[in-house]
């Protein structure tokens, strides 16, 4: 806590200062966008911000009491609000009893601050987008909407019941950890899928490979090579977006083995990190070589936060848990290896977080686990080279086989190293 009694006078006025500013920074995005009207703007968030922070400083004890006090003017102001204007939101007021507390958190301490200013950054541009928010809520299905909430539902309801242990009825499985796996990598694919609703794919072949990548590169594969035989003009764009998607999936792994053994990404980094900067090479060349005039429309990328996919991803994630940890006992690492190579084909996430998973807990070294993650990326990216021979052109497949053999080989040649 700023203690004004010991702390130099000028820390306690940086940190009144700093909350005067989230306050104004609040306050003028309320005036600019006329939501707060006569209830509060400029001039009246500011001074909500100093009132939490002096309050904090000076008599920090009677905190809650303070924000009580304050709810009741403010409350009169938002009913008047109502009356007068006829506007029931409750952004505006909400947004003020926010800011009470983050003027509260820049007197509480340094890392107070440090957090109020993240989260009064967060809370403006949350208040600033509301019209792209409401657009991207009404172009979302109803049936979108109910496969988002139940996924939500048995997220939030069934994480915490788990048991944060080894189960012998599971055979030594942790139901939590799987779980969260499975929250966390479908997180991933919500994350892209907003972002693709949002900007809309039709704007740019790129960002159609780079979100396809993380929803799914499998799906766009299809999808691309499927277009090819319609139009096979397309060839050379629809190899660009097969590509893009089959190298995001390079930095995604990285991110999954961040989360789960940082310890683990200084080995990791090297090899799918030169397959990333390869791919992107030869994807670049790519799309130098594909005219201006040519594109293509994806299809519409469906929810990923679907409960039947997801559940299926925590199944088979579970089985390669199972399986890795048993085949390294009884063939050593040869049997991870090709654990990792048929785990590989159908999904990589899974391969990725238990080899992770037992680098941390020492079941495996890290060399063994590098290489059985790359495997893994390798044996995904030959998957999307068959599934363009099979259901695109001739001219894709050798387009897409080109350039992600080379990616391969790259991949070979850093592991080497």
């Amino acid at each position: 806590m700023v203690d004004p009694t010991t702390a130099p006078l000028f820390e306690v006025f940086v940190h009144l200062a700093l909350a005067f500013g989230l306050g104004a920074l609040v306050g003028l995005e309320r005036e600019q966008s006329e939501s707060g009207g006569t209830f509060a703007g400029s001039r009246t968030f500011p001074l909500i911000a100093l009132y939490g922070a002096l309050v904090e400083a000076f008599f920090p004890s009677v905190l809650f009491l303070a924000i009580g006090a304050l709810v009741v003017p403010l409350t009169v102001a938002y009913v008047g609000k109502v009356v007068f204007e006829g506007d029931i939101g409750l952004t505006t007021l909400l947004a003020a009893l926010v800011t009470v507390l983050l003027g509260a958190m820049t007197t509480h301490s340094d890392r107070g601050a440090i957090v109020a200013i993240v989260v009064g950054g967060a809370v403006t541009v949350l208040l600033s987008i509301k019209d792209p928010v409401h657009e991207f809520v009404d172009r979302i299905e109803e049936g979108e909407r109910r496969a988002s909430a139940k996924f939500i539902l048995v997220a939030l309801v069934v994480l915490p019941a788990l048991p944060d242990r080894s189960l012998d009825a599971l055979y030594g499985l942790n139901p939590r950890f799987v779980w969260l796996m499975v929250v966390f990598v479908t997180g991933l694919g919500f994350v892209a899928y907003v972002l693709g609703r949002i900007v809309g794919l039709e704007r740019g072949i790129a960002l159609t490979g780079i979100v396809g990548g993380f929803v799914s590169s499998t799906a766009t594969t299809v999808s691309m090579a499927e277009k090819t035989i319609a139009n096979e003009e397309l060839s050379h764009v629809c190899g660009f977006a097969v590509v893009t998607a089959s190298i995001v999936m390079f930095p995604r792994a990285l991110v999954e083995v961040a989360v789960v053994n940082p310890a683990l990404v200084g080995s990791v980094a090297l090899p799918l990190g030169g397959m990333t900067v390869v791919g992107a090479v030869a994807a670049a060349v790519l799309y130098w070589r594909t005219t201006a005039e040519e594109a293509v429309e994806p299809d519409r990328l469906r929810n990923p936060f679907r409960l039947r996919p997801a559940l299926l991803f925590g199944a088979v994630f579970a089985v390669v848990l199972l399986v890795s940890e048993h085949a390294t006992e009884w063939f050593g690492s040869s049997g991870l290896y090709a654990t990792a190579f048929f785990s590989g084909l159908a999904d990589v996430d899974a391969m990725t977080i238990t080899v992770s998973q037992l680098a941390s807990q020492g079941a495996v070294s890290t060399p063994v686990a590098t290489t059985a993650i790359v495997i893994a990326a390798i044996a995904n990216t030959l998957v999307k080279v068959a599934l363009v021979w099979i259901l695109g052109t001739r001219h894709l497949g050798t387009l897409v086989s080109t350039v992600l053999g080379v990616v391969i080989a790259s991949g070979i040649v850093f592991l080497a190293l």
